[in-house]
């Protein structure tokens, strides 16, 4: 019997040890799209507890604590952190074979050096041991970054955000980079009750009115410019499917217009509105050589009671069966017949779609960059260990798991990132089973580990463009900006 969580956790032959301990562990995080709240790294937050970085906005961890029948008062209400604390730590145990088991005890070793398995009865002693570290200068934010190895972050951002707390964070170095990444669905949705009022905050950022198509085109274009300007490569989108109706400039100018009057719009028209605005973002991603991401297929906010109590982002959502091919082939090729396409990522929530997505990347390989078309990593309710599994033998059995740029966390909280070494060991184990299977032979094991290491650093660092790590930063220099 192994022991749980052993230095060879995950790694089931010799192979896949030597592969993860010499070339995966040592290895940098590039963590290319998360949800880290910049402002909270610009200001180097100290927690007071556990419970505010562990427990606040952990959406996995809520849906868990509901189904275990945790009352909502110790989810997201008004319940003590301790409280709360208690609730999760009764609540570990039985999530067995769920990755949050894995996670949390991931976490807990891997930050604050605690090997005992949580649950109502240690939950005090971990509660406190914990407590005690999250007030020394190297658990604050900036510090839990560096103690993960992390040289880049890319947050999740909003045209409309003032990008203050970067702008703050960009004449600061504290070992690792904190990059904006441009999020502009808000700006595609005509149909939104508030759109006019998003309008009038998107047009204060860039400085200008908008009141026709032109203007609003005009102040995307000035906030990409701004987010590259504090070293935006990337931009993303969170959506159900890929819109591409035909249209034509004049009837997109029209939709327009009638969603500025708070005219209703048919659902044609919507279509056809969020049609030409990807193609008009996915330009400027073109232009400046940036990276656009596509997150397709999520089913949100199913509970409308639980909406209007608790707000979105608090795990009402799940995977959705929408039709992904015909639209995404379409959206891809008429960039492609423009020769301006862009380096793409695109990440699929339902499973059935693994096979879809790893062919439709190789329909757009035009071989000026490895790999310029991505299978994005498993995300979501798909970055555990099955998930990552399919997600890793698809891209292998339609496309280049060569070239493939790895693993992000996708995640609100500072203590997320053993999810990089979670993965890594999932590559190596599978990597190392074929060679000791004879799939692969034993003797291109140094092209192996060089896979491995690519895979988990450099291949994000070169299709990104990023530099080389961050410089080393001493606990003792890590001061608040």
């Amino acid at each position: 019997m192994k022991p749980f969580l052993s230095d060879d956790f995950l790694l089931q032959t010799e192979t896949a040890r030597t592969l993860y301990h010499q070339h995966a562990a040592p290895q940098p995080i590039i963590d290319y799209h998360c949800h880290l709240p910049p402002d909270q790294i610009a200001q180097n937050r100290q927690f007071d507890n556990i419970t505010q970085i562990w427990l606040y906005g952990d959406h996995y961890k809520w849906r868990a604590m509901r189904a275990n029948g945790v009352n909502e008062r110790f989810v997201t209400g008004d319940a003590s952190d301790w409280e709360k604390f208690e609730k999760w730590a009764e609540t570990v145990p039985y999530t067995v074979r769920n990755p949050l088991y894995h996670w949390t005890h991931l976490e807990l070793r891997r930050y604050f050096g605690i090997t005992e398995l949580l649950n109502k009865d240690s939950a005090r002693r971990i509660y406190d041991q914990c407590n005690a570290l999250l007030q020394t200068p190297e658990y604050s934010v900036q510090g839990l970054l560096r103690k993960m190895n992390v040289v880049t972050v890319c947050t999740t951002d909003d045209p409309a955000d003032t990008l203050e707390h970067h702008q703050a964070l960009a004449g600061h170095d504290f070992g690792t980079r904190i990059l904006p990444t441009f999020r502009p669905d808000k700006a595609m949705t005509p149909e939104a009750a508030d759109y006019r009022q998003y309008l009038d905050k998107l047009g204060t950022a860039a400085g200008t009115k908008i009141r026709t198509y032109t203007d609003l085109l005009a102040a995307l274009r000035q906030r990409h410019d701004f987010f590259a300007s504090l070293g935006g490569r990337l931009s993303d989108h969170g959506l159900e499917q890929i819109y591409a109706a035909d249209y034509t400039e004049e009837e997109v100018a029209a939709i327009f217009e009638k969603a500025q009057a708070s005219q209703p719009l048919s659902a044609a028209e919507v279509e056809q509105f969020k049609s030409a605005m990807l193609v008009e973002l996915a330009i400027m991603d073109w232009e400046k050589g940036w990276t656009q991401q596509f997150h397709l297929g999520a089913l949100r906010n199913n509970n409308t009671r639980a909406l209007r109590e608790l707000g979105p982002d608090t795990g009402w959502d799940s995977i959705g069966d929408f039709s992904q091919a015909r639209a995404l082939s379409r959206f891809l090729d008429r960039l492609d017949n423009q020769n301006k396409l862009a380096k793409t990522i695109l990440y699929n929530l339902n499973p059935a779609d693994n096979d879809l997505f790893a062919t439709m990347i190789g329909n757009f390989q035009d071989g000026s960059v490895a790999g310029k078309i991505q299978f994005g990593s498993g995300w979501w309710f798909l970055d555990q260990k099955d998930g990552m599994e399919k997600q890793l033998n698809a891209l292998s059995n339609m496309g280049l798991l060569s070239q493939f740029v790895g693993m992000l966390t996708d995640s609100r909280s500072f203590l997320s990132f053993p999810r990089h070494e979670y993965f890594r060991r999932i590559l190596c184990n599978l990597l190392g089973r074929d060679v000791e299977n004879g799939e692969l032979p034993a003797e291109e094991l140094p092209w192996l580990g060089q896979l491995v290491e690519n895979i988990s650093y450099g291949n994000a660092k070169n299709y990104f463009g990023f530099e080389g790590a961050a410089k080393p930063v001493s606990a003792g220099e890590l001061a608040t900006v």
